[in-house]
């Protein structure tokens, strides 16, 4: 089985490390990664100018390949598939910190996943909550992200559809198969003047969220692995019916 690692803090995160260890348990695997830190990037795709695909020796990873990018996730997604050959499972991760609820949707970590499932391949996102370390602790995350691994390799996963798994600090109870939570950053704008006097602006933000039984949220603040299927078919079938009951198909002439 052939694994392609990707992340969005670059290829030198000790996270990506300790995944693409820990899944070389599991089968032939590769890194491709950003060559520097892409996170809150998203699903974004580089189409305006040449992206550059580098071996690195320099990653702490040999004997497994790596190779950096100057680009997003999803461009590392794209380029690993293409270049170096269809994999069995794509594995993004292990973020340095959640990427829960609402954060699905600006997290490159998720959008490496996203890519891979676009493209037809099982793929997994991994985080970890690292509030009160003072030392990245990857273990207990990197076994249970081998684990997850494997089963996901044995029985695949249904089209369209990833899993975005989010590990508590430390040793985890178990496992919580969740739903997203309402977990969102509240966005503020900062702003100050650079030294010629012109402003400039930070967007900052606090997290927030309510830790409903079964979110996401929940299951990581209590100990657990949050396990969330996550699908791309963004569509609202209820209110898809609604809406066909408004607006009926008619002859346009």
């Amino acid at each position: 089985m052939r694994i392609l690692v990707t992340n969005d803090d670059g290829i030198f995160s000790p996270g990506i490390k300790a995944l693409a260890q820990a899944l070389a348990e599991v089968g032939e695997v590769y890194v491709v990664a950003p060559d520097v830190e892409q996170s809150a990037v998203g699903h974004g795709i580089t189409v305006r100018r040449p992206l550059r695909f580098k071996h690195t020796a320099s990653a702490g990873l040999e004997p497994i390949p790596a190779y950096r990018v100057d680009g997003t996730p999803a461009d590392c997604v794209v380029l690993g598939v293409h270049l170096l050959g269809r994999p069995d499972l794509i594995a993004s991760g292990i973020n340095i910190g959640v990427n829960l609820g609402l954060d699905l949707t600006h997290s490159g970590t998720v959008a490496g996943a996203l890519e891979g499932t676009s493209m037809g391949i099982p793929s997994i996102a991994f985080s970890m909550d690292v509030s009160g370390q003072e030392e990245l602790d990857f273990s207990h995350a990197a076994r249970e992200a081998a684990r997850i691994a494997r089963w996901v390799l044995e029985h695949g996963l249904p089209p369209k559809t990833l899993l975005n798994v989010n590990f508590p600090t430390g040793r985890p109870k178990g496992f919580k198969v969740t739903h997203l939570s309402t977990h969102r950053y509240e966005d503020s704008v900062i702003e100050r003047l650079d030294p010629n006097g012109v402003p400039y602006y930070w967007i900052a933000g606090e997290p927030t969220g309510e830790e409903e039984p079964g979110s996401d949220l929940w299951a990581v603040k209590n100990g657990y692995v949050s396990i969330t299927p996550v699908s791309l078919d963004y569509t609202d079938y209820a209110l898809k019916e609604r809406l066909q009951d408004r607006w009926p198909v008619q002859d346009p002439h």
